[in-house]
């Protein structure tokens, strides 16, 4: 990791999310075909990544592919899924070097086979990291996940497992992909879109909202720290009053 001037924050979000959105907008604009714009987004998801692990972000979950995106043309499908697995290939040392995890949520059985075994394999060899747990969503779609969600429950409360009364919130993150995750306290949105996406509905219950007009592959250092800083400023009430937190 190359030294760079570390920004001093008052406080951080222990669990970021980011939608990573404008590659196709921003090939457009240049001229290039839309697999350009996804070739240079990974590089922007490279820099952020060693960003967070450099000011001290412990988990960073990724937006990479929805549910939804398998409708687009196969032919771009086919070239995320190659994309996915040279970037796997590529930054394996990278992860391991900065002391990164890799997880993966999502119905990652959607992912063709050689796609699936790369991303399960750099998942194995990175189980030990501890700085920084880097969670990409591929396949992921939050209202399949909360659907698979209560369809568990139901079934435990049918087999006398558990019963009706012991279903609440803790229940409900338990049988969600990112159980082993803290609640999303910062969301960022690049490419002007005001969207949510379908992307971790219930995990951002409380979660800041950030939203830039920066195309994703763009996106720089700077335009993190500058969605950190407004971070700073946000009054987290959580429902209660400012008086109250005072």
């Amino acid at each position: 990791m190359n030294e760079k001037r570390i920004p001093t924050f008052a406080k951080l979000p222990q669990h970021l999310a980011i939608i990573m959105d404008g590659n196709g907008r921003w090939a457009k604009l240049k001229g290039f075909s839309r697999s350009v714009g996804h070739e240079n987004g990974t590089n922007t998801v490279k820099l952020v990544i060693e960003a967070c692990a450099r000011i001290g972000i412990p988990n960073l979950t990724l937006y990479a592919f929805s549910t939804e995106n398998w409708k687009r043309p196969k032919l771009e499908v086919d070239l995320l899924m190659k994309l996915m697995i040279k970037s796997l290939r590529r930054e394996l040392n990278t992860l391991v070097e900065n002391d990164v995890k890799l997880a993966a949520i999502g119905n990652i059985d959607m992912l063709p086979k050689a796609a699936k075994k790369e991303l399960l394999q750099v998942i194995e060899k990175t189980a030990n990291n501890k700085r920084l747990t880097l969670t990409i969503a591929l396949s992921y779609g939050s209202r399949e996940e909360i659907t698979q969600a209560v369809k568990k429950i139901a079934e435990k409360v049918k087999n006398n497992i558990i019963s009706e009364s012991d279903i609440n919130d803790t229940i409900i993150n338990e049988h969600l992909y990112t159980r082993s995750l803290p609640d999303v306290d910062l969301l960022i949105r690049t490419s002007g879109e005001h969207r949510i996406s379908n992307f971790l509905l219930w995990q951002l219950a409380y979660a800041e909202l950030y939203f830039t007009d920066v195309l994703w592959p763009d996106f720089n250092e700077e335009n993190l720290y500058e969605a950190l800083e407004s971070f700073q400023k946000r009054e987290r009430r959580f429902g209660k009053t400012s008086e109250q937190l005072k």
